[in-house]
């Protein structure tokens, strides 16, 4: 999950895998993959590093499985 913020200021966690697009017009639109639109105070570039993040959290968290 990633930390987000409403236009109001109002912090949240995401899961990364419902975005389905974003846009920035100016502000930061968040398309999920419901259709649900979100607006974000973070620009699109933060969001991106958030995720990017997350990702590498969980994938070096995995146990290195290795064929012999």
């Amino acid at each position: 999950m990633i930390q987000l913020t409403r236009l109001n200021h109002v912090p949240f966690f995401l899961n990364p895998d419902l975005i389905e697009h974003m846009e920035t017009t100016p502000d930061t639109v968040l398309t999920l993959q419901s259709g649900q639109k979100l607006l974000v105070l973070e620009a699109a570039e933060q969001v991106v590093d958030r995720i990017i993040e997350f990702r590498r959290k969980v994938f070096t968290a995995l146990p290195v499985v290795r064929k012999e």
